[in-house]
């Protein structure tokens, strides 16, 4: 039975290279297509040149592997929280990147991008005025509506990915099932350290078995050079006042994710409640690297809540196996070779690997509920954002009626609701019921 003197579960444990590598590199496969999906999608629509194309994805591993060693490793003390959070480019803002950039010009996209994330990064500075409206009970309401929300990515991705030709093949569900199983096998057969790498050997025996079975395109090999730098500021910058508007209400909505994320981490890996240095930090980071981000043509970074699932799984925390995995994604954007054998990887794999992690953080989210007292109030909140969170956003057109930057908003972002909902009626509820 593994105790915390396990240095892979403590920030500060040093690990040999040998046995941190593994960790780090399982922390970045479980997030890896994902967080150059938004721009590779982005970049599609908006019909830039390929080589532009793989310039900007090249960015996207880069300013990833920063955001999350600034993340483990505050700059100033105040950006970036010391936790073992792991950054990538949002799907949050993909939708309204979308519309900025196809109606007003890709560079009034990067502007807009550029100043949402100092507000948010503001925000995150000053978190301690404000911060005590989020109480316990949002926090962890906001953890259950992410778990519940990347319920459906995780069968999306299992059933071959959303929009594939292939969705939902026999091929898709052989190869899911087996590194589903891969996973679970390796974890309950084995114990210590190989048990913390129990995802890892499930990708690799499905990506093995995919291989086999023929669908692994090694084609995005070809012609890949050695080593490419990132560009800086692709398009001219364009300041529209509407644009940033738009990105910044987003930018709020994500900061809601990012402090869901950052509490669960703490509780589920370090045992404790997170502190209000920690949540301050983590918004610091989110919103100055996003920053960065519009600087290099991508849309805004955040936090990934898969490495919640998989830090609950493996209860893995160590900083130094971590910042190991941010490494390999700065050098899968130097390599352009090395990050193009990254997206090999089927998203039926990925599927088999993160649809328990995903779980995971539900799990972590009910955790923290009950170290909640769970009066009439308390009840209320949780009940009323959860069931109007997730039920109003799975009923298609629910929202049709508001204009579109509320649908972009809450449509399809049940975070978003409950988060809202979870604040308001926190603030309207009397504290002190009548008897």
């Amino acid at each position: 039975m593994e105790t915390n003197t396990n240095p892979a579960f403590t920030l500060e444990g040093r690990m040999p290279f040998g046995k941190a590598f593994p960790i780090g590199l399982q922390h970045v496969l479980a997030m890896f297509v994902a967080n150059i999906t938004p721009i590779m999608i982005l970049t599609g629509i908006c019909n830039l040149e390929p080589t532009l194309k793989a310039n900007l994805v090249q960015n996207a591993m880069i300013i990833a592997g920063i955001g999350t060693l600034i993340q483990l490793f505050p700059v100033f003390k105040k950006i970036g929280s010391g936790l073992p959070i792991v950054m990538g480019i949002s799907f949050t803002f993909l939708s309204v990147a979308i519309g900025v950039a196809t109606t007003k010009g890709y560079g009034t996209m990067m502007a807009a991008v550029i100043i949402g994330g100092i507000v948010e990064g503001l925000l995150g500075l000053f978190a301690k005025y404000w911060i005590k409206i989020i109480t316990p009970t949002i926090a962890a309401t906001v953890v259950v509506a992410i778990g519940f929300s990347l319920l459906p990515v995780g069968a999306n991705s299992f059933a071959g990915g959303f929009g594939a030709p292939d969705f939902g093949s026999v091929n898709n569900w052989i190869v899911g099932t087996v590194t589903l199983f891969s996973c679970l096998l390796f974890r309950v057969c084995t114990k210590g350290y190989w048990k913390m790498i129990s995802v890892l050997f499930g990708l690799i025996v499905g990506y093995i078995l995919a291989v086999c079975m023929g669908m692994v395109d090694f084609s995005v090999l070809k012609g890949v050079g050695v080593v490419s730098l990132p560009k800086v500021l692709p398009f001219d910058l364009n300041f529209d006042l509407g644009a940033i508007l738009a990105f910044v209400v987003i930018f709020l909505v994500s900061a809601t994710e990012t402090i869901g994320d950052t509490s669960a981490l703490a509780a589920v890996g370090l045992h404790r409640d997170v502190t209000t240095k920690e949540v301050s930090g983590s918004l610091a980071c989110d919103g100055f690297v996003s920053s960065i981000a519009g600087v290099f043509g991508c849309t805004p970074i955040t936090s990934f809540s898969q490495n919640v699932g998989l830090v609950g799984m493996t209860g893995v925390v160590n900083r130094f196996a971590i910042a190991l995995g941010a490494a390999v994604m700065i050098v899968a954007g130097i390599f352009p070779a090395f990050g193009a054998l990254l997206t090999t990887v089927p998203q039926c794999v990925l599927g088999g690997c993160t649809i328990m992690m995903f779980g995971y953080i539900v799990l972590a989210g009910f955790d923290m509920l009950s170290r909640i007292k769970m009066d009439t109030r308390n009840k209320t909140i949780v009940a009323l954002s959860l069931s109007v969170g997730i039920g109003f956003t799975q009923a298609d057109k629910m929202f049709a009626i508001f204009p579109e930057i509320i649908q972009s908003i809450f449509a399809e972002n049940c975070v978003a609701v409950v988060f809202v909902l979870a604040v308001l009626v926190n603030l309207i509820y009397p504290k002190k019921e009548k008897e």
